[in-house]
């Protein structure tokens, strides 16, 4: 629903770091801008607690109280936003409010990288397997993987729920591996090391889509930038 009591929507997309008010401008008069499936216009005021904004096809989030926040979930944390065991979450490791959501899963013995959100829309493009974000994992595994293992692992591995797609695989060091997937399935990386004979001693995401910061500690947390916003 546009209102007159809106912000311009050039101002709301330069905000969120889609480019300057100008070059904003330019897509909304390029025809490059929907709102709520109509080509937007310049000067158009929008709701941004209740409007959906397409640039080039691709959902914005505009909500002005979106916070993005990238932890670095430690072991022994269940990601969920309650656990009915009593065992610590992820988002008790993050500011209270807003209510934030997490991104995807890690299990409770892997670390890594893990994102926390209210945005909805950035969520559902994160998640959703159409668009194939890819996920970074340094597993430390068991023995040494030989170039069978390794090719297995790149081809697609058979597992109960199916043959996993096309991964891209090194081996970076004695018995570690990086690991580049783009499923979502439950302990995907765990079941396909397993498979092949090398089962993981400790998994770590390192990136997500264009995501990294080696700076993390366990445990820490850091909010997102606009422009890391933007390329998600």
């Amino acid at each position: 629903m546009s209102t007159a009591e809106g912000e311009r929507l050039q101002k709301v997309l330069a905000r969120v770091g889609i480019g300057s008010r100008r070059q904003c401008e330019d897509l909304i008069a390029d025809g490059r801008v929907l709102v709520n499936g109509s080509v937007a216009r310049l000067g158009q005021r929008i709701d941004e607690t209740h409007d959906r904004v397409e640039v080039d096809g691709v959902t914005v989030g505009v909500r002005p109280d979106a916070v993005h926040y990238l932890l670095h979930k430690p072991a022994g944390v269940v990601t969920t936003a309650a656990d009915p065991q009593g065992r610590p979450t992820v988002v008790e490791l993050v500011p209270a409010a807003p209510r934030v959501f997490p991104v995807g899963r890690l299990d409770f013995d892997t670390e890594g990288l893990l994102l926390l959100t209210n945005d909805g829309d950035l969520a559902h493009r994160l998640t959703h397997p159409s668009f194939g974000i890819d996920k970074e994992y340094l597993a430390h595994v068991e023995g040494r993987p030989g170039r069978g293992a390794l090719r297995t692992l790149r081809q697609g591995v058979e597992l109960d729920d199916g043959v996993t797609a096309p991964a891209t695989v090194s081996a970076i060091g004695d018995g570690v591996l990086r690991i580049v997937i783009h499923e979502g399935r439950n302990r995907q990386v765990r079941r396909m090391c397993e498979a092949v004979g090398h089962p993981v001693k400790r998994l770590v995401r390192s990136r997500i889509g264009p995501l990294t910061d080696r700076t993390l500690a366990p445990g820490e947390w850091r909010v997102l930038t606009r422009d890391e916003v933007r390329r998600l």
